[in-house]
């Protein structure tokens, strides 16, 4: 019995795409009349074109929106073995690096057993490549860094939520370590741990490319402070960095206050929601009294309590530098917002000072107006006492300052007023980077 012929077109979905079909293809668009099946992401539905093709009628497994699955297939008509003039790409010194940067990725994959990022194969020589949530793993990691290390057109790497893990980072640290073209580095919440903190840090020390670095939601604790302390010290062109919502305690503070005194570069730093207190957040505190470039820090959602807010105020008094400060949420008494006063009195650079949900109360709150009320040279544009009851009497002070300084905008559970923020220069949104031809 004969079997039935096969569908027109159609190969095994299984069948892996290898560097040979993707140079034999051209990865050029569809010539004039073809068309071409496009994926749906799970995000969105947007539509993903993958820029490439195989022999004619092949169908190809690439994977879903970087999902590691491949139940994903698209069909490709037969494209034209030369390159169209207009419109489209030529195949120029230009688009001979994306295809051999993409034909690296894809034998990567196949050597590591992952399915190959759809996504990464359509953003080609896009200056941003954006690949959170896909579900890379470590073996993904690999895969994409053979990739990265030779690629020079990515300037933004966004690599949120992938599940890289210890072993995922250290295989990136070996493509940042070499790569020149990475300037903003988004790892945030991939369990890196200590591991990949280390592996991290090594590589950056090596290589100071990279200016911003999230490393958000990574379960980062007093061991990875040591490698961030000795990332402060050494890598002097590191503007921003995110270490919000980990788990850096009192330990890690007393490691990296020194760090931070130490520090010659950073502009801007977030530690906020993790568990900084007691002894550690003094010893934080105090590394603000030296720094000469730190302009905003976000130390929110921690417990510095009346001792840190006391060491805060007293970085005040000598800090000509820091513009920003959020203070929300740690434990703040009465007590401890007459001692951050006390910095307030004498600074004549903080623009910005948030502290929201802290148990002052309206004691605490017209502590901190009548140290601003007694510095004519203060420069606090923002106050903001939001989800603190005020009394009359405080709210009639904050009259009386505003008085003083009109551009200054008090918000507290009385007062619900707008602010609107300027962005440093460093932290603006870039105009879009044009593509080179």
């Amino acid at each position: 019995m004969l079997a039935p012929p096969r569908e027109a077109g159609k190969i095994n979905a299984a069948k892996r795409l290898t560097p040979s079909r993707v140079l034999a293809a051209g990865r050029y668009p569809p010539g004039p009349g073809a068309s071409a099946q496009t994926s749906h992401g799970f995000y969105g539905n947007q539509q993903h074109r993958v820029a490439g093709a195989t022999a004619a009628g092949e169908r190809i497994a690439i994977g879903r929106c970087g999902r590691q699955s491949t139940d994903a297939t698209f069909d490709w008509p037969v494209w034209p073995q030369t390159a169209p003039k207009s419109p489209g790409r030529a195949l120029g010194t230009h688009g001979l690096g994306e295809l051999v940067g993409d034909t690296l990725y894809l034998r990567s994959c196949q050597v590591h057993s992952v399915v190959p990022v759809s996504c990464f194969l359509c953003q080609g020589s896009a200056p941003e490549l954006n690949l959170r949530h896909r579900g890379l793993g470590p073996q993904g990691a690999h895969a994409l860094a053979s990739s990265l290390s030779s690629n020079p057109y990515v300037k933004r790497l966004d690599l949120r939520d992938n599940g890289l893990c210890g072993a995922g980072a250290e295989a990136l640290a070996g493509a940042l370590s070499k790569s020149s073209s990475i300037h903003d580095l988004d790892l945030s919440e991939n369990q890196l741990g200590v591991v990949g903190a280390q592996a991290l840090c090594a590589a950056l020390t090596m290589n100071r490319a990279v200016q911003k670095m999230q490393l958000s939601g990574n379960g980062l604790e007093e061991q990875a402070a040591q490698h961030l302390a000795e990332l402060l010290l050494a890598h002097t062109d590191l503007k921003s960095l995110d270490l919000s919502y980990n788990q850096l305690n009192d330990q890690a503070g007393e490691i990296l206050g020194p760090a931070l005194a130490e520090n010659t570069g950073l502009t801007e730093l977030n530690v906020s929601w993790n568990h900084l207190r007691g002894p550690g957040a003094v010893a934080f505190a105090r590394g603000l009294e030296t720094n000469i470039f730190l302009k905003v820090l976000d130390i929110s959602y921690n417990g510095f309590g009346d001792p840190g807010a006391s060491a805060v105020g007293e970085a005040l008094k000598t800090n000509n530098v820091l513009e920003e400060l959020n203070m929300s949420n740690n434990r703040i008494s009465a007590m401890g917002a007459l001692s951050l006063g006390l910095g307030l009195q004498v600074n004549q650079t903080l623009r910005i000072l948030v502290v929201s949900r802290n148990p002052m109360r309206s004691e605490g709150c017209f502590g901190l107006l009548k140290s601003v009320q007694d510095n004519p040279a203060s420069a606090l544009e923002l106050l903001d006492f939001s989800d603190i009851q005020v009394n009359t009497e405080s709210d009639d002070l904050a009259n009386a300052v505003k008085r003083i300084l009109p551009a200054l905008c008090i918000k507290s559970g009385a007062r619900k007023v707008e602010y609107k923020k300027e962005l440093l220069p460093v932290f603006r949104p870039a105009l879009p980077v044009s593509v080179p031809k």
